[in-house]
């Protein structure tokens, strides 16, 4: 019998070597059928521009173009797909070095956003995060951009996303409602903060996708002691971006002001215990099911930037739903967009 005289980490570190070139073979592939998708769209875009005399010029052309490839070259070159390759290429008429890391799934889901403004988000995120395209369809899906409008200007939303400045305020970052469909949890049962703890402890990885940039987890029912009495805080996260930790309480019921007491006294606790002494201050986020403003506004102290109240959905809102908000919210703070 032959003595096993391999290093322990040998072999994995080999597997690791493999996969990684795999993915970078994948990644330089696609790159390239994306630059030729480009490429194809900005030839017909050239050719358009020289017959622009001829208004129907153009749907005449992609039909024929595709007649002639799709019998040779399949259906990626249907009049459907050839119309998205000319829109690739007027919608991104430059393509950075830094977009050879999107994938031609993800520019597709980008060409259906309505402004540059928002593509110009999603796309620094999707940079910055390293979003599958799963990830990149739910947070378009569940309208992150329009979520974080709801307390934010559109310039510090592009500021933040492109790391051209650091978030100074929470509400920079956390969003208003948070979107928590991933937890099938239906809105007609009935269920515990225990159940919905679960939930979000089970999913954790969509969940942290859903607090945002920076956020790491912690502790699930941190302990702490206050003379003699025991509490528990439901979640403890902490942030890389604010420098702070970030406590969740979680409410079923409709928000009170002995819920916001309390995590007042938790914050309260972190601050004067846990943080040391170059971090900021914590954060509370009181995560309920209905929240009451005027709760929140008379329970704690003006200017206060410590305690937010956000208010979680188990299902998708539509745009229209957000932008009805956002334009509530303008009309009573005109000066905050």
């Amino acid at each position: 019998m032959k003595k096993n005289i391999l290093p322990s980490n040998l072999i994995s570190d080999i597997k690791n070597i493999i996969l990684q070139s795999k993915e970078k073979a994948i990644r330089s592939v696609d790159f390239q059928r994306t630059l030729m998708y480009w490429h194809i769209g900005k030839r017909i875009f050239e050719e358009e521009q020289n017959k622009k005399k001829r208004a129907e010029y153009g749907t005449f052309l992609i039909q024929q173009i595709s007649e002639k490839l799709q019998p040779e070259f399949g259906i990626g070159f249907s009049v459907r797909q050839i119309h998205l390759y000319r829109q690739f290429y007027r919608t991104f008429p430059i393509l950075p070095t830094p977009y050879a890391h999107l994938s031609w799934s993800q520019f597709k889901l980008l060409l259906r956003l309505d402004s540059d403004e928002q593509r110009d988000f999603y796309i620094a995120e999707s940079l910055h995060n390293n979003w599958t395209v799963r990830q990149l369809e739910r947070q378009i899906f569940s309208n992150l951009f329009e979520r974080l409008q709801l307390s934010n200007d559109k310039e510090s939303i592009l500021a933040i996303a492109r790391k051209e400045i650091l978030p100074s305020d929470p509400t920079q970052i956390i969003k208003d409602p948070m979107v928590l469909e991933f937890l099938g949890l239906k809105m007609q049962s009935s269920y515990y903060e225990k159940d919905l703890e679960t939930a979000i402890i089970t999913n954790l990885q969509e969940f942290l996708l859903e607090l945002g940039n920076g956020f790491s987890f912690t502790a699930r029912q941190k302990r702490i002691t206050i003379d003699g009495d025991e509490f528990y805080v439901d979640l403890v996260f902490y942030n890389r971006l604010l420098k702070c930790f970030v406590l969740i309480e979680l409410k079923t019921h409709k928000l009170t002001h002995q819920d916001i007491g309390q995590l007042q006294m938790y914050v309260n606790y972190f601050d004067r215990v846990e943080r040391l002494p170059h971090e900021n201050s914590t954060i509370g986020i009181l995560l309920c099911a209905n929240k009451n403003e005027a709760m929140v506004k008379f329970t704690l102290p003006l200017e206060q930037k410590q305690i937010i109240a956000s208010q979680y959905k188990l299902y998708l809102p539509t745009k229209k739903q957000l932008l009805t908000t956002i334009k509530k919210e303008m009309d009573k703070s005109p000066g905050n967009f």
